[in-house]
């Protein structure tokens, strides 16, 4: 009798190896919450991050020239998967750096001291102990983390749609749980979670059914397979073009996408503010570069099916992002406006279908996370006795209350809007510049008009804090912790000197563009 066998995929683990570290990382962080005492979790899990986050960069810089397909076809190490991984672990760092300030509540709070100093709480009442950072951390979220750190990085670098999807899931679950976390805004934080979670579900159900209907089309999953089945006579078959629609939409969802985006300004300001603005620039970055993963391997061969169709998304996230953005009262609602627009002018890059395209896009991304990571940060200093304020009218005077921070921000706001001498006005000529050498110049008119409408609500934020007195109940801003004045530092240096100095970043986003496939 005949035995059919079957051969074990090659597996390369050391070119894995910046993924295997995290993953293994965020199983031990699971066994640190179930037996490690209470007292030792919160410097445990934050050794444990930090150490897995320098490990696996050391991981990505030592295999920066390997170029290799593994574990069965279904993982590629290239430029820029690799380059998303640095990016990803650089946002995570950052992150873990916020959410590990001891100096600050980390759930929402605030220092305790001040307010008990200040009269607002009484010394030793239920609230001023519930404050405590002590007590209040939910070390939980650095596993939670580090697993969507290695979903996201499984995410960027696979080739294969039904991998894709598994990683997806493996990243999204956890965001779901991490969204909910908000002690300090509980009903708001589960409301967000829970319109996450069942938006997010719908977003893969459309991934996985447009998976389903190109393996139909291809009898593949490969995005290889798939490339080589649209070179044939029968590249415009409807089954193709539906499937590809549906993947799309999938995307769309974890990228923020209008008119996709329903979830985005609840989650942003229902969230831990550091893990916002995790989620703020690591989840953009991970969707995009698997949108250009998607079609830039998949998909480049029919570029005229899916241009004009990025052509209008792309007009319609600018539009809603910047419209909706200028009603805004509250700041992590804005921003999560901003991040709207911001999918809009990044797809302007994608739609381009060009290695300078790639290069655009994956510019855009790192400088518009550093700046939004920065942004962030600023706004978890702003604080009530009863946790985080974000109100526009708590940064009244801020020039006069606190001017480095408002000069701060006031940068971050003009590298947002896309003014000379900072990342964003790069990382906005390069986008545009990708898609008017494509022959989308028409895209560009409109995209330029609609970032000047977006200027509007970042100068709001630069007039109140430099044209108002503040308000006689102001929040208080408190002083910010070694790390995250660190991080608001160093994000903020990156986002002027990438604004002067953009060829180192350029070029070495230059040698990153090229997928294999």
């Amino acid at each position: 009798m005949n035995h059919l066998a079957l051969d074990a995929p090659s597996i390369a683990y050391t070119s894995l190896s910046p993924i295997l570290v995290i993953l293994i990382a965020a199983l031990i962080g699971v066994l640190v919450e179930a037996f490690v005492p209470r007292t030792a979790r919160f410097p445990s899990q934050v050794g444990l991050s930090v150490v897995a986050i320098f490990g696996a960069l050391i991981a990505v810089y030592a295999e920066r020239n390997t170029r290799e397909i593994t574990a069965g076809g279904a993982i590629t190490i290239d430029a820029p998967g690799l380059f998303a991984m640095a990016a990803l672990l650089v946002f995570g760092l950052l992150a873990t750096m916020l959410y590990g300030d001891r100096s600050l509540d980390a759930v929402g709070g605030t220092k305790v001291s001040h307010f008990v100093a200040e009269g607002a709480l009484p010394a030793g009442s239920r609230a001023d102990r519930a404050l405590l950072p002590s007590d209040r951390v939910q070390t939980e979220v650095f596993p939670l983390a580090l697993f969507v750190l290695a979903g996201m990085m499984v995410f960027v670098s696979t080739n294969n749609l039904l991998v894709m999807f598994v990683a997806l899931e493996v990243f999204s679950l956890a965001l779901y749980v991490i969204v909910g976390l908000n002690r300090r805004r509980r009903l708001l934080s589960q409301e967000a979670a829970l319109k996450y979670f069942l938006l997010g579900s719908f977003g893969s159900g459309f991934f996985v059914f447009g998976v389903a209907l190109i393996y139909g089309f291809s009898g593949s999953v490969d995005l290889r397979g798939v490339f080589e089945a649209t070179t044939s006579e029968f590249a415009n078959d409807s089954l193709m073009l539906l499937g590809l629609g549906l993947i799309l939409v999938g995307l769309f969802f974890k990228a923020g996408i209008a008119p996709f985006h329903q979830w985005t300004p609840d989650v942003y300001q229902g969230s831990p503010t550091p893990l916002t603005a995790f989620m703020a620039a690591a989840t953009k970055l991970a969707a995009f570069v698997a949108l250009l993963r998607v079609l830039y391997i998949g998909f480049t061969a029919v570029g005229s099916s899916w241009q004009p169709v990025l052509a209008g998304f792309a007009l319609i996230s600018m539009a809603t992002g910047a419209l909706y953005g200028l009603s805004q009262v509250n700041l992590k609602r804005m921003l999560a406006y901003s991040s709207i627009a911001h999918a809009g002018f990044i797809m302007v890059a994608v739609l381009a279908n060009t290695q300078h395209g790639v290069t655009a896009s994956l510019f855009y991304l790192v400088t518009y996370g550093l700046s939004t990571v920065a942004a962030f940060a600023c706004v978890s200093l702003i604080r009530r006795p009863d946790g985080e304020a974000a109100r526009f009218e708590d940064w009244k005077g801020m020039g006069r209350r606190k001017p480095v921070l408002a000069a701060i921000m006031t940068i971050l706001m003009l590298s947002m809007t896309g003014i000379p001498l900072t990342a964003g006005f790069i990382g906005k000529f390069q986008a545009f510049s990708a898609a008017i050498d494509a022959g989308y110049t028409w895209v560009v008119v409109i995209a330029l008009l609609l970032s000047a409408v977006t200027a509007v609500f970042y100068l709001r934020l630069v007039v109140l804090m430099y044209f108002h007195e503040p308000e006689e109940d102001a929040a208080d801003v408190v002083d910010p912790g070694t790390s995250t004045d660190v991080v608001i530092w160093i994000t903020t240096a990156l986002t002027v000197l990438f604004g002067i100095i953009p060829g180192p970043l350029l070029d070495l986003v230059a040698k990153a563009t090229p997928f294999i496939g």
